[in-house]
């Protein structure tokens, strides 16, 4: 893979260029907040490996003006700050995975690997079809524009992947199991309620303001996306 590692922690960036090196990647390393984003403005990367603190910029501003300028390019963040709050917060700027210091490789090379695996399968997905489709809702998975009647729908990268997995599977009931394997990976607690999370800011942005009502909630199974009738 081609890896940008933006760390201004000179241990762990010796530590990680060395061991994903020896794995057989190439690893460009950036040392400050705003070097790290020309760099991924700059170049495709495979993953970008995000420190949170950072200097000039910190990582949760270079993944917010990523995404907002549509680049796409898969986000693992490294930060010392582990509560629930932080967590959440660097999901909603569009980060893919969260990671906490102290870490293993051994766990990183997994989360970056299964990076890897879910942009496999949205592209193998992208190319049966550019253009989803439900009632007035509609999703273009290679620019990342959704509208509802004709509006445009601002969204972070893990709403897009959530809600191409329910478009995918519409008219199917996915259990919550199913959507954190798909959307967010195997290694996720099955407890946590991010789903839940993630479920009301979809309704909040395609649901609230129409009268068909397009993600239906089957107790005790999961969830449905599916066209539906005016209330």
């Amino acid at each position: 893979m081609k890896l940008l590692l933006v760390e201004d922690d000179a241990r762990i960036v010796e530590f990680l260029a060395r061991g994903l090196r020896a794995e057989g990647h190439q690893v460009e390393v950036a040392n400050d907040g705003q070097t790290g984003l020309d760099l991924a403005r700059s170049s495709e990367w495979d993953s970008i490996i995000l420190d949170l603190m950072l200097p000039i910029l910190d990582g949760r501003e270079i993944c917010r003006s990523l995404r907002m300028e549509k680049n796409a390019t898969p986000v693992l963040m490294l930060t010392a700050l582990d509560s629930t709050e932080d967590i959440v917060r660097g999901l909603q700027l569009g980060a893919d995975e969260y990671l906490t210091k102290p870490f293993a490789f051994d766990e990183l090379l997994a989360r970056l690997e299964n990076l890897q695996r879910r942009l496999a399968k949205s592209e193998s997905w992208a190319e049966k079809t550019r253009v989803l489709t439900i009632d007035d809702l509609t999703f273009d998975r290679e620019a990342l524009i959704v509208r509802r009647a004709g509006v445009e729908i601002e969204m972070t990268s893990l709403e897009y992947a959530l809600l191409e997995f329910l478009m995918v599977e519409s008219g199917k009931v996915v259990s919550r199991a199913r959507i954190l394997q798909n959307v967010w990976g195997a290694h996720e607690d099955p407890l946590t309620n991010v789903v839940d999370v993630y479920i009301r800011r979809l309704r909040i942005k395609i649901d609230d303001e129409a009268d068909n009502k397009l993600i239906s909630t089957i107790r005790g199974r999961g969830y449905r996306m599916t066209a539906s009738m005016p209330e």
